[in-house]
């Protein structure tokens, strides 16, 4: 049987053609090779060059490196943080005629590590749960998907930090199985499988003297799980929200912020009946909502103050007519964002007389008035809008505050 290569790029063919495919994988000279971490596997697995591009090769039998490959182009379509499948190839053979198995290969994800080389370094404890955070965030949008992973583990998973967010991202998908949608069984059953395999994991790494001495290998398996929980619930709990809708959406994104997640996106559907809301959950790391702010808007805050304005920025953005998320045709967020501060960030502080705002910033002046607006809203039990807010806190708050209001620093 010839070599085969099948890829979606025509360039990759001719690319991957330089590579000594009549040489088992586990003999290849240190020539081909890219020295990269990996996690263990239960099969043999190199990286690699290809032109400019660092590949990924995995050796097994042929019909299930094509059904991987399969699945991974159509975990692409769905948006499913996942490595690039490239090319299958079938047809090897060793120079003696010796039948070689197929091979998938796929992109090297840039700036990732393995899970596993993670844990294997000193890490806190802090950072290892915004991690698992992650984790948990992958498989919730996998089984969103109606994807049952079917051997999650931290040698399967890969982390890269983007522009201050924690991501994690799927790698080996020959286990895999995509559906309309899982049942609960099949959820649980796929969580269960992560809390076993993770737990496992780390008990070998504590047995290396690799993992912290204040992390427990069992509870941290147990805690994805709780994780994974919450976060479903919150995500996939159906809201149809009456036409004065806001003070509901901000009730969810803090209980999303309160189970230590934030907001990437929000979406609001219309329908007959009323509104439907639903979020795309991100884990960040420290400084991300003023990087994310300034970038947006300009306005330099405090990190706590730049993470309330966002909340409200996409929230009021997620009502207007132009804001459609990944539709070229929709405004630009940048653009949405300029507009945000034109009429509505400082049309409100403005109202507040300079008088009283004392030595207070125009950022904390708005957080103050949000969060006002909050607890007139929720013992109203509706969404009194911003102008009352702005009112009663001017007439009733500010007077009795003024002589020991101060900026405050997070």
């Amino acid at each position: 049987m010839a070599l085969q290569i099948s890829a979606t790029n025509p360039e990759h063919p001719a690319l991957l053609l330089e590579l000594p495919w009549d040489v088992p994988l586990e003999e290849w000279p240190e020539e081909y090779l890219v020295p990269l971490p990996r996690g263990i596997s239960r099969h043999v697995v190199r990286y690699s060059r290809a032109g400019d591009e660092v590949i990924a090769v995995k050796e097994l039998a042929a019909r299930p490196a094509q059904r991987e490959y399969d699945m991974l182009r159509d975990l692409d379509r769905l948006g499913i943080p996942s490595v690039d499948p490239l090319a299958v190839v079938t047809g090897r053979t060793a120079p003696d005629g010796a039948p070689l198995e197929s091979v998938l290969v796929t992109r090297h994800l840039g700036g990732s590590m393995p899970y596993r080389s993670m844990f294997e370094t000193t890490m806190r404890p802090a950072t290892m749960h915004r991690l698992m955070d992650a984790l948990a965030v992958l498989l919730v949008r996998l089984h969103l998907a109606g994807f049952a992973w079917g051997d999650c583990s931290l040698s399967n998973t890969l982390f890269r930090r983007d522009a201050g967010a924690y991501a994690a991202y799927l790698v080996d998908a020959e286990t895999g199985d995509l559906h309309p949608q899982l049942s609960v069984g099949q959820r649980e059953y796929d969580l269960d499988l992560a809390r076993v395999n993770i737990s496992g994991e780390l008990l070998d790494l504590e047995a290396s003297g690799a993992l912290h001495p204040s992390v427990d290998p069992i509870e941290f398996g147990m805690e994805i799980c709780a994780r994974y929980r919450g976060l479903w619930d919150e995500l996939t709990r159906t809201s149809v929200y009456p036409a004065g809708k806001y003070q509901h959406i901000e009730r969810r994104i803090r209980r999303l912020n309160e189970l230590g997640f934030d907001v990437a996106e929000m979406q609001i559907e219309h329908a007959s009946n009323g509104d439907t809301v639903s979020f795309v959950p991100k884990v960040v790391d420290a400084g991300h909502h003023q990087r994310q702010l300034l970038r947006l808007t300009g306005l330099d805050t405090e990190e706590n103050q730049a993470r309330r304005l966002l909340n409200d920025l996409e929230s009021w953005m997620a009502t207007q007519d132009d804001y459609a998320p990944g539709d070229p045709l929709g405004a630009r967020p940048e653009v949405l964002a300029h507009r945000w501060v034109r009429e509505v960030f400082r049309p409100t502080v403005r109202a507040v007389p300079p008088e009283l705002r004392g030595a207070v910033d125009p950022a904390e002046i708005y957080h103050q008035l949000l969060e006002h607006r909050w607890y007139m809203s929720e013992r109203a039990q509706h969404d009194i809008g911003i102008e009352t807010a702005v009112e009663d806190y001017i007439r009733n708050i500010l007077p009795k505050a003024r002589k020991t209001l101060q900026p405050t620093a997070d």
